[in-house]
């Protein structure tokens, strides 16, 4: 099963029985993607935990609404990033940009393609997405890894859908220079 049917089955369990087992997956499954998304953003990691603990408390105190939420993945992630936003704020921080905010993107091992793409040739794809630019590694990491879609990951970070175009074709290209260089594929 797809994760986000999965979620969606977890989701109306806890909203429709409050399933306490159903929570726990939940929150399995979001508070490591949560806390990596925000930690960039507020630069601590005790905070980007409390951030992402906070989220899914929120999920489990509103559980009885939650029936209306299209995209549980989305919801906490726009919840994360607003705290964290404010997380920065309250610190004395100004707003944090698009360049600032710096992903580390690793490939799922246990995932069938990831396992294809193993070796010499995982090395050279993870040397060439960590020198992508900032915001292009992130706008990357939202839609390749997290599988948001343009125009979630572009409401998320308050860019056009363009935008997000753009950085996925930059990023795109440059994997594709890695693959045809170091691999001689066309």
């Amino acid at each position: 099963m797809q994760a986000k049917e999965r979620l969606k089955i977890l989701v109306k369990e806890i909203a429709v029985d409050g399933s306490r087992r159903a929570y726990q997956q939940i929150f399995d499954l979001l508070f490591v993607p949560l806390m990596n998304f925000a930690y960039p953003i507020v630069r601590c990691r005790e905070t980007a935990e409390e951030i992402a603990s906070d989220v899914l408390l929120m999920i489990w105190e509103q559980r009885e609404q939650l029936t209306g939420v299209a995209n549980i993945r989305y919801y906490t992630f726009v919840a994360a990033k607003n705290r964290a936003l404010n997380a920065r704020k309250k610190k004395g921080l100004n707003a944090v940009s698009l360049e600032e905010i710096d992903y580390d993107i690793k490939f799922d091992k246990s995932d069938p393609e990831a396992i294809f793409l193993h070796g010499e040739l995982t090395s050279q794809l993870d040397y060439a997405i960590a020198k992508l630019p900032r915001q292009c590694k992130l706008v990357f990491k939202l839609v390749r890894e997290e599988g948001f879609s343009y125009q979630e990951t572009a409401d998320m970070l308050s860019i056009s859908t363009r935008t997000v175009n753009a950085h996925l074709v930059h990023a795109t290209k440059r994997l594709a220079g890695v693959l045809k260089k170091d691999f001689r594929l066309s």
